[in-house]
Order: C-alpha cells, then structure tokens, then sequence
C-alpha cells in the first residue's frame, strides 16, 4: 500500500509538469486586438482566453505590434496621425511619435530596431505613398521610404530583409521594399485595392510566396517572390454550407491572412463567408473550414505553436479563437468597439509577463 501511495502522490505533480513545458519553453504568449472605434488595445490570455490587461487612451487604434523582447507595445494612433509606444510592465502609453500623416498598419522587423508605419494619407502631393520608419532605439521617425499609392497595409518578410506594402487605392500596388536600405526595391500590380497581406518562407528562410487580398475578391492571389509574378488566383473560397447566408461586413470581401509558423498551413479569412480556411504548403489544396458564429471575421493572427488563430469581428465586437487542426471555432471574446488588426506577443522564456 505504501508503494502505491507514493505512486499516486507523484503523478499529479509529475502532470502538471508536463503541462506547463510547452508554455515555458515557448514562452508566455498575449494576443494583442486593437480596437478601431475604441479608444484601448486589449491583451488576451490564449491559455483561458480572458482579457488579462488594456491599453487604454489610444483613440482609433490601427495597427499594433510588440518587440520582440516583449517590452514595448507599438499602436498606430489614426486620431493623433502618431505612433504610440507603451511600457508592457505598467500598460501605459511612454511616447507619442509624431507621424508624415495619418497612419494605417504597422510592422516591427525580427531584430526589433524598426517600425515601419503604413501612411495612408498626409501632406507630400497629391498621392503621398510612404512609410514611415521608425527607429526603436531613439523612438524617432529617421525616414520616409516612397511606395506605389498610400498604405493600408504592410508587413516585413520572415527573414527581416524586406517590408512589402498595399496599396489602399483602386491602383492596387504591392510595393516590395529594401529592409536594409530602406529603398524601393519592385513592384506588382493588381486590380484592385490590397486587403491584408501575408509570406511564408523556403527552407533556407528566404521569402518563397507573398498572398495577397485584393479588391472584392472572395479569394487570394500567391505572388512568386523570386520571379517578382502572380503564380496563381484562388478566386473563390469554398462555397457556403447549407443553412448559411453570406454576410456583407464592409469592403473587401477576403479580409484576413496568416502562415503557420512551422509553414505548413496558410489561414484565411472570408468576411463574406463569415468563415476560415486552412489552406497546406505549398500546394494549397483546401484543408479544412471553420463556419464561424460572428458577423464576418476579418484580421488574424497565429500562436507561436499555430494551433489557434485570432480573428477579429469587427461588426460583432468580439476575437473568435479557432482551433487549427479541428477547424472549429473554440471560444468568443468579447473586445472593444470594432476590433481590427491583432497579434501575437511573445514573452522570452525566463521573463514573466506582468499582465
């Protein structure tokens, strides 16, 4: 009987060890989702999937970002055209960087030193198309770099080398800049204004593909990084369930793209559809939909070990979390005043957060 007691008393600690490697080996993990109409960007915890913490003072937050020391959040101000640096520790806004104009998405390289800042409308001529660069160690914008059309949406490639922009115009130019110069380096055209954008990688961490949203396409495009050419359209996700109606939740019909990080899986969203693909890499045969209990999703993000994704419903006030291998919506969060764009913080392992 003693031998079975000691048993007993060691496997419950023994479990809850196992439980808790992955989270401590991969560090702890926040879901970052700004709200557009709201004046805070909310922190998820994707373990309970509660909100743990806000941001508050931020009038219509765009984009947002963090470092990748996990230490500072970065929220693009549309109210104030400023990038709004605040303190993870404390949630409180440090610095407020003036901006060329009035900002739209934001993206933080892998090394932390830049925040480029999509400006979707400002002050140089008529068609002011640039981002701004933003230095993260004096908090100051150092450059302006030209793209084809204003900015609605941008997002730097897997390996820090490049910054690739979206035409927020009719136009529908995809501008591909030089991270290390920070000049134009190419561009492709579409017929139509770019949606959100996403990349994956090859094996040696090179860009292989950019997927793009364009227009009011229900559907996606795949941009060859090396030939610098569409490869391919999916012009339509999958067609809708029985029972279900499509939902017209604003413009752009596909609203909504991310890659796994083991770059096996592009995730989709349909505003249209109300629903989430997955797609396999790199053929992009359909592997699963998730038909979602929102009011059209748009905007995701991944965790580190892309099981979940994050889709921001802006009519419905909430983050629906989806599980990635069921592809079944898993819990709904409700946020502030319609949620936008979101992402995925990542604490270093050995560095609680405090929130």
């Amino acid at each position: 009987m003693r031998t079975v007691h000691v048993v007993r008393c060691c496997l419950k600690p023994l479990a809850v060890l196992l439980l808790t490697l992955p989270l401590a080996a991969q560090g702890q993990v926040r879901i970052l989702q700004s709200n557009a109409a709201g004046d805070r960007v909310h922190l998820i915890d994707p373990v309970t999937n509660k909100i743990v913490g806000e941001i508050p003072g931020i009038e219509t937050a765009h984009g947002v970002t963090a470092s990748p020391d996990a230490t500072r959040i970065y929220v693009s101000n549309e109210a104030d055209r400023t990038l709004d640096v605040a303190d993870v520790k404390t949630l409180k806004v440090i610095k407020k960087i003036p901006l060329s104009g009035r900002p739209n998405n934001i993206a933080i390289t892998p090394d932390g030193k830049k925040v480029y800042v999509g400006i979707r409308q400002g002050t140089v001529g008529d068609n002011p198309g640039v981002a701004d660069v933003i230095d993260t160690a004096s908090l100051t914008k150092v450059k302006s770099v030209r793209t084809e059309g204003p900015v609605h949406n941008l997002y730097v490639t897997q390996d820090g080398k490049f910054m690739f922009a979206g035409d927020g115009t009719p136009h529908g130019y995809v501008s591909v800049i030089d991270a290390q110069t920070d000049t134009p380096a190419w561009s492709v055209k579409f017929d139509g204004a770019i949606r959100p954008m996403t990349s994956d990688k090859n094996p040696d961490g090179s860009t292989r593909n950019l997927y793009v949203q364009w227009g009011d396409e229900n559907g996606f495009a795949v941009v060859d990084f090396k030939t610098r050419k569409i490869t391919q359209k999916v012009l339509e996700y999958p067609k809708l369930a029985p029972g279900r109606v499509p939902v017209l939740a604003g413009s752009g019909e596909a609203h909504g793209l991310a890659v796994t990080p083991d770059q096996k899986t592009l995730v989709a969203c349909s505003r249209l559809n109300n629903a989430v693909y997955s797609y396999s890499l790199p053929d992009l045969k359909l592997a699963g939909t998730a038909n979602l209990s929102g009011k059209g999703c748009a905007w995701l993000t991944v965790t580190p070990d892309g099981k979940r994704a994050y889709a921001a419903d802006p009519v419905g006030n909430s983050t629906l979390v989806i599980d990635i291998p069921t592809m079944k919506e898993v819990a709904k969060i409700a946020v502030g005043q319609v949620p936008k764009r979101n992402h995925t913080m990542v604490v270093p392992a050995g560095r609680a957060a405090t929130q």
